[in-house]
């Protein structure tokens, strides 16, 4: 397998979660289609062979700002792909459930020989993304810490896509996504295309087709993605296929739990903190 394929293997294990549209805030926001304790599951098929397992659990944490809920999203590569390339991700974000802004994210990625962990914060008060990595395949080398300019409500890569959840979706509307991954704020432009009629292991479900410009913006590399929201009050994202030069990586979504009551709250050393 080419490097091209671990890497994208890896990013389409965040960008199950990572990338959907931006709609802009109501003045009288829709009641949430998501509660804590919902899980999604997903499986992941490179072409015709499996690929991987994604899975979304969503629940309620406390940190230095009060109430917030965090999505934790994990990817385990398997089949023909873990034989080639062994991925075990798992990303951890936190975000206010009133405006659904990012407080904050932390990635622990381990990727064939790649192991790192990245821990971002936004400040909202400061407009800032503070940015700290650390390399843990080489425990000797310095941590990375770096500040961008961020604007005071801002997406991180898992959030966006319970931002665009709560939202309603028509044909032929663009939006604008401000999102940012600890560098620079990109701000993504996605498409809905279309509603259609979609077989899912869920069964035959309508669904909108959005299209988020994510390659070329977000990811350098060349591309393309479709996300397939379902047309109803969870608008739950049912399909993610993303286009790419070694070939079609898709997550269908396989299952989803029901939510449960609030989970316990994080201890103070797992928080998020600016």
């Amino acid at each position: 397998m080419s490097w091209q394929i671990r890497r994208q293997w890896g990013a389409l294990g965040a960008a199950m979660f990572l990338i959907a549209a931006h709609v802009g805030k109501a003045e009288r926001p829709a009641p949430l289609p998501f509660q804590p304790g919902e899980k999604l599951t997903y499986n992941v098929t490179w072409s015709v062979f499996p690929a991987g397992e994604v899975t979304a659990t969503l629940q309620r944490v406390e940190d230095s700002r009060g109430d917030a809920y965090e999505v934790t999203t994990k990817a385990q590569s398997r089949g023909v792909v873990s034989l080639l390339y062994n991925l075990n991700d798992e990303f951890r974000s936190v975000f206010d459930p009133a405006t659904l802004c990012s407080r904050g994210i932390t990635k622990t990625v381990n990727e064939g020989r790649r192991h790192k962990q990245t821990r971002i914060v936004f400040d909202g008060a400061r407009k800032l993304a503070i940015l700290d990595e650390r390399d843990l395949a080489r425990p000797g080398s310095p941590p990375k810490h770096a500040e961008h300019a961020a604007p005071p409500c801002v997406e991180d890569v898992v959030t966006a896509f319970y931002y665009a959840r709560r939202q309603p979706l028509q044909a032929g509307q663009k939006f604008e996504l401000p999102v940012n991954d600890g560098n620079k704020t990109v701000t993504v432009v996605a498409e809905v295309q279309a509603r259609e009629l979609i077989d899912t292991p869920l069964g035959r479900r309508p669904a909108w087709r959005v299209e988020p410009k994510v390659f070329g913006q977000l990811y350098k590399r060349k591309g393309r993605m479709l996300i397939w929201f379902s047309d109803d009050a969870q608008r739950l994202p049912l399909r993610i296929k993303a286009m790419i030069s070694v070939g079609t990586i898709t997550g269908d979504l396989q299952s989803v739990t029901a939510a449960a009551p609030p989970a316990s709250f994080l201890p103070p050393s797992e928080r998020i903190r600016p």
